[in-house]
């Protein structure tokens, strides 16, 4: 692979962020909830910092693999990926010139979440680390998703209810222990479990176990989306 085609096309997706509303939102629209609703709702009895957990992990759910979905989608659709292929640039150096500029957008709106928790020092360090692997788990499935969808419509079919169940479960699963159960094996639920400042942030090889089994079932998606598109 070669750094100045990734360069290139991590400049391209920056240039076209603010055309695309879609992905834009994304990027903003957890952030900017959670800086509204920490300083304007204060509830008797609410935990410290109590729309940060939620709304993290709600984030790491959506905002990456939404918008990893649409830029493919987009770019499939309208024949602009095409002309990139054909222009010397490797499927690989694409999607990791559009994979870092999402990730790299994610972690500044991470940035702001732990702001709003107030997270200094290691626990800041330890909460950025999370939602990163948290974000990387998403963008590849996004990734995969986008591959293997042949336009926005069918893309758009199959993320939203994909998005949906990420986003959420953490948050439904706190009011149902039978859903409590199942979720703690998806990896939305252990970031939630990780970077809620309410919460101990205990780690052991449970957790460690559960978000690298979620790696390796979402890369070899992922892989085997790659090789049944036409994506080359």
């Amino acid at each position: 692979m070669r750094f100045i085609n990734i360069k290139a096309v991590f400049g391209k997706q920056i240039k076209e962020t603010l055309k695309n509303k879609e992905v834009l939102v994304q990027f903003l629209m957890f952030p900017l909830l959670t800086v509204i609703m920490e300083n304007m709702i204060h509830i008797e009895g609410m935990p410290e910092h109590y729309f940060t957990g939620m709304f993290s992990s709600m984030y790491v759910g959506m905002a990456p693999l939404v918008a990893m979905v649409s830029i493919l989608a987009e770019e499939k659709e309208k024949g602009t990926l095409r002309v990139l292929l054909t222009a010397d640039v490797k499927a690989a150096e694409y999607l990791t010139g559009v994979g870092s500029y999402v990730w790299a957008a994610c972690m500044l709106g991470s940035l702001v979440f732990m702001a709003t928790g107030g997270y200094k020092g290691t626990e800041a360090l330890f909460f950025l680390a999370v939602m990163g692997i948290g974000i990387f788990i998403s963008l590849v499935f996004g990734a995969a998703i986008g591959v293997a969808c042949r336009n926005q419509m069918a893309a758009t079919a199959v993320s939203v209810p994909v998005m949906l169940v990420l986003s959420f479960l953490p948050m439904l699963s706190s009011f149902n222990k039978t859903l409590e159960k199942m979720a703690k094996f998806v990896y939305t639920q252990q970031v939630s479990l990780l970077v809620n400042p309410a919460a101990d942030k205990l780690i052991d090889m449970g957790n460690i176990g559960i978000i690298l089994i979620n790696i390796f079932i979402v890369t070899a998606f992922f892989g085997y989306a790659y090789q049944k598109s036409a994506f080359d």
